[in-house]
């Protein structure tokens, strides 16, 4: 069979051919034009990309530089000065008269003591009225302008108002004596392994050997409750006397340790035999300083061996206006608790306000301090719920 080329111009065949070379063509220039649209999406979203780089890189660029000059004020535990002054002070130093006023501040150090701030508070209107050596603290009075100069140096760490103390408490209740602990000794003999005799002896937890200092408005040491155990006295008020005219701390130094051989124990404190220390901080109004109170404190973590003072009670407070961390008051506090002295404190007298409605986050310096045991007073009226406390 002879095979013979057949003529392809017309025939069915040639048409699909030149159908499919169409189609191959236009595959091919929409392959192109899909290949270019392709190129330019990949380069727009380099090009994105980029420039979100370079914003993140300028971003991260700002937080480095806000970081370090953070670093700078807080990277060795330093703060920057705008957050150095308490809120109350600074609102007195915006109404103050810049060359008239004065204000009385307690001022912390986080360091040594530089010679530009030794200059600065042996000028002319600057007085340091009282160094708290174990607390790193003084209390200085010096004209407002003079805050923020000194608020600028490193080494300052807090500066706030020498506030005003005042007394808590005169509650009459109970003193819980009665309910004081008791450690048992049970021991026991054999004669000869036949006769056993057992002896078991009592002994009452009534604070004998530990001294328990009294930061109050001083103790009337002719009191008969305390048979001659207020073993030393101090007045940090300036009046220069160590008695209780005011009255407040005779009340609160008997509930502590009066004597159970006075009317049978009828008003027996909770450490009947403890030693008392009488550190007077409030004045014959009632009132005290803050400066006053610490340096009481200082006063005790310096005597603390030598009368093995074991408790501290402070009936007494001021308003929480800065943070425990930073109030001074908190930190000698915290020292003293540290060195293993149980510290008490009144919670306040603020729970209702005048017309009688509750007021809550009213706890006061130093009894908002977490190491300080806080005493505080309530009436459940033999309820469980707390609607009617």
């Amino acid at each position: 069979m002879k095979v013979k080329l057949l003529n392809t111009e017309n025939s069915p065949s040639t048409s699909l051919s030149s159908l499919l070379n169409g189609s191959v063509r236009r595959t091919k220039k929409m392959i192109k034009r899909n290949t270019q649209s392709r190129t330019v999406t990949r380069l727009t979203a380099l090009l994105l990309l980029c420039a979100l780089s370079l914003t993140f890189m300028g971003h991260a660029a700002s937080t480095s530089a806000q970081s370090k000059r953070a670093g700078s004020a807080q990277g060795n535990g330093r703060r920057h000065r705008s957050d150095k002054v308490s809120s109350d002070l600074r609102e007195r130093m915006r109404g103050a008269r810049p060359s008239e006023d004065r204000v009385k501040v307690i001022l912390q150090l986080n360091d040594a003591e530089s010679g530009s701030l030794a200059s600065l508070l042996k000028r002319n209107g600057i007085r340091v009225k009282g160094d708290f050596k174990n607390f790193g603290a003084r209390a200085v009075e010096l004209p407002a302008s003079v805050v923020e100069e000194l608020a600028s140096h490193p080494e300052v760490e807090y500066i706030s108002t020498d506030r005003k103390i005042e007394g808590h408490g005169h509650i009459t209740s109970t003193t819980g004596a009665d309910a004081a602990p008791k450690i048992t000794t049970t021991t026991s003999t054999s004669l000869l392994g036949l006769v056993t005799t057992t002896s078991t002896t009592s002994t009452a937890v009534d604070g004998t050997g530990v001294g328990i200092a009294i930061l109050d408005s001083g103790i009337w040491s002719g009191h008969h409750s305390f048979e001659k155990r207020i073993v030393a006295s101090q007045d940090f008020t300036g009046e220069k006397r160590t008695d209780d005219p005011y009255g407040h701390g005779t009340h609160v130094a008997s509930m502590a340790a009066a004597s159970k051989h006075v009317s049978n124990g009828a008003y027996s404190g909770i450490a009947p035999n403890a030693k008392i220390i009488n550190l007077r901080v409030l004045n014959s109004q009632g009132s005290g300083t803050e400066s006053g109170v610490i340096s009481a404190l200082d006063w005790v973590m310096t005597n603390r061996a030598a009368y093995n003072i074991r408790v501290v009670n402070m009936s007494l407070g001021a308003p929480a206006i800065a943070s425990y961390k930073d109030d001074p008051l908190c930190k000698a506090v915290r020292r003293l608790v540290d060195a293993g002295i149980v510290v008490v404190a009144a919670a306040g007298n603020n729970g209702k306000d005048d017309a009688g409605q509750k007021i809550y986050g009213r706890i006061h310096s130093p009894g908002n301090e977490p190491s300080a045991i806080t005493v505080g007073a309530t009436n459940t009226f033999g309820t469980d719920v707390r609607r009617d406390d």
